[in-house]
């Protein structure tokens, strides 16, 4: 309990510090458009991403095997952050005139990534049918 009390207070501390740099040195030019942003991502993830989330796991539940369902939510879970994480850079305006803003091939490398994520959720959904295949031998 005592550490759930200093982890609390560690993280109250840190927003505060990140509150305070944010309208102090970060040059905020509109601070209302913060909390705008910020509801936006609330209002994002309760109304877009949570009930996709939820679609998405009941259509696994009747397709997908037993074994093979948590692997399978890891990967689309993993795959659905990694995208929201690229997207505003996905979705940025036209190039700019100073070309260090944003240097990468963020489409290439999201390509990249979600490719990465669907190899590893290949490799562990097998590994889940080959352990449930091998158990099933044993009995």
């Amino acid at each position: 309990m005592k550490a759930r009390i200093a982890l609390g207070m560690v993280g109250v501390a840190a927003m505060t510090l990140g509150a305070v740099q944010l309208f102090t040195v970060g040059e905020v030019k509109a601070p209302v458009d913060v909390p705008l942003w910020l509801a936006g991502g609330i209002v994002l993830h309760d109304a877009v991403l949570t009930p996709v989330v939820l679609a998405v796991g009941a259509a696994l539940s009747r397709w997908l095997p037993p074994h093979v369902r948590r692997p399978v939510r890891g990967g689309l879970i993993t795959a659905a952050c990694l995208t929201a994480v690229a997207l505003p850079f996905l979705l940025r305006p036209a190039a700019t005139s100073n070309p260090s803003v944003l240097p990468l091939d963020y489409p290439r490398n999201l390509a990249v990534a979600l490719g990465a994520v669907v190899v590893l959720t290949a490799l562990a959904a097998g590994g889940a049918a080959l352990r449930r295949l091998r158990s099933h031998r044993r009995n």
